[in-house]
């Protein structure tokens, strides 16, 4: 009988022991994903990780989800989706210096929410701005929001570890293993496969941003003809002399050159060329004027700040973006008076997804824009503050725009563009703990910025 009852608890011992291993395998894989070594290293494999004792906030297929769109945009943002009693203490340093990738970071613990990027990839005031943006909502809306905002405006591109990988958890599923097998097969052909795709990506991500210029120039090349033919100035005219003459025939330059330019134009770069030609025109239509009325030849200053189309600016103006510092604007006749009698100027708008926006206000593609108008020197302080400016001071800027905008960086000069592996060799001003006295920035206003790893010690 004894030996029938141990027979018959062979089941139950057998259910035991395989509970007894599977307790014993999991331990140590469920201490490795709280820990941030593992954390980054699911991050070098796919953007998105989620915790498994946080895959309420976020399902699987919401994380496959945002981790497609990271991967098409080709941008390196990171998330991490973590319990809300994870520790917190330098989380943000830690985890950039384990994952060793220059890019943005964003981490939801909890109901809090906060990201740090290198500033290659993203000024501190832009995140800090995305940030703000998304605070109080669900994860999964968060999550969304933030992570098509902040596409639209980072810099950098993808590392090449997400070639495959598994998105949202924390092992690697068969099917990854699968693509890092094929990956291997395939070696050069792949690679070569992966650069031509991101190489069409980036040439239509430039079409879609010159097609968006491409409105707002011809509205200036089409306003600066309209300039010309107002001035009916006809050089056999009575009283026009050679240096009338010479000043209409580099007005006509200017604008048969600004035609052909944009009709030439393949990139967003190529805008700045139309632009500064424009501005060269308008100043020659003010020096003509001057002369035709015998007055004095106006300074050779910027256009209008506001608007360019108002032409060469007569004085500088006290004005102050929204959310920025004060600072002198140069400014036409009629704006420098709607300022001083404490109207609003008349600013250039253009369409954005967002309605009507000023230039300033609008995307970095009208960097290029704006620097034709106001070249190198004048543009850093005047920008200053606005969300254009803050496009154009990062370093990744000009990857996708151009350079040659004066001290707004150096771009392209050296340093770990996004997406590159740097190790430890980062600036911990955009990560590190300044001793802030904020929170997780859950709450309110939210982290993203000035006082270091999640606002106090994090």
């Amino acid at each position: 009988m004894k030996s029938v009852r141990r027979t018959r608890s062979l089941p139950g011992l057998l259910l035991a022991v395989l509970a007894l291993v599977a307790l014993t395998l999991g331990a140590p894989q469920a201490t490795a994903a709280t820990g941030v070594s593992a954390i980054a290293d699911a991050l070098r494999r796919s953007p998105v990780y989620v915790d498994p004792a946080a895959v309420g906030q976020l399902s699987t297929a919401d994380a496959d989800t945002l981790a497609r769109q990271i991967k098409d945009a080709d941008k390196p943002l990171f998330i991490a989706v973590l319990p809300a009693g994870y520790p917190t203490q330098d989380l943000f340093t830690n985890l950039r210096t384990a994952t060793g990738v220059t890019g943005l970071y964003a981490v939801r613990l909890g109901d809090r929410f906060d990201a740090r990027a290198d500033s290659a990839v993203l000024p501190r005031t832009a995140v800090r701005n995305l940030v703000t943006s998304v605070q109080g909502e669900s994860a999964k809306a968060q999550l969304t929001d933030f992570t098509g905002r902040a596409l639209a405006n980072m810099g950098g591109r993808a590392p090449s570890s997400w070639g495959g990988g598994s998105a949202g958890g924390s092992g690697v599923s068969s099917t990854a293993l699968i693509t890092i097998g094929a990956v291997v097969v395939a070696g050069g052909a792949g690679a070569f496969a992966l650069a031509r795709r991101n190489r069409r990506r980036r040439e239509e991500e430039q079409r879609a941003a010159l097609d968006r210029l491409r409105v707002v120039v011809d509205e200036d090349i089409t306003a600066f003809g309209e300039e010309l033919d107002r001035l009916d100035f006809h050089p056999a005219e009575a009283g026009a002399d050679d240096a009338m003459r010479a000043d209409y025939e580099r007005a006509l330059n200017a604008y048969d050159q600004a035609k052909s330019v944009m009709a030439d134009a393949r990139r967003p770069e190529d805008v700045r060329a139309v632009t500064q030609a424009l501005e060269d025109g308008r100043f020659s239509l003010a020096q003509l004027a001057a002369r035709r009325e015998g007055r004095p030849l106006p300074e050779r200053r910027p256009p209008c700040f506001f608007d360019p189309r108002h032409g060469p600016s007569v004085t500088d103006a006290a004005w102050t973006p929204s959310g920025g510092a004060p600072r002198e604007v140069p400014v036409c006749a009629a704006d420098a008076t709607r300022l001083a009698d404490g109207r609003d100027p008349v600013v250039r708008e253009v369409d954005t997804e967002y309605g009507r926006r000023p230039y300033w206000d609008a995307g970095p593609a009208y960097g290029p824009w704006a620097g034709g108008y106001f070249g190198g020197g004048i543009l850093p302080g005047l920008l200053l503050g606005t969300a254009l400016g803050g496009w154009m001071s990062a370093p990744a800027y000009a990857a996708d725009y151009g350079t040659g905008y004066g001290d707004f960086g150096g771009y392209g000069t050296g340093g770990y563009q996004g997406g590159d592996v740097s190790g430890a060799d980062f600036d911990p001003g955009d990560f590190g703990d300044f001793g802030g006295g904020g929170d997780f920035g859950g709450g309110g206003g939210g982290g993203g910025g000035d006082s270091g790893d999640f606002g106090g010690g994090f």
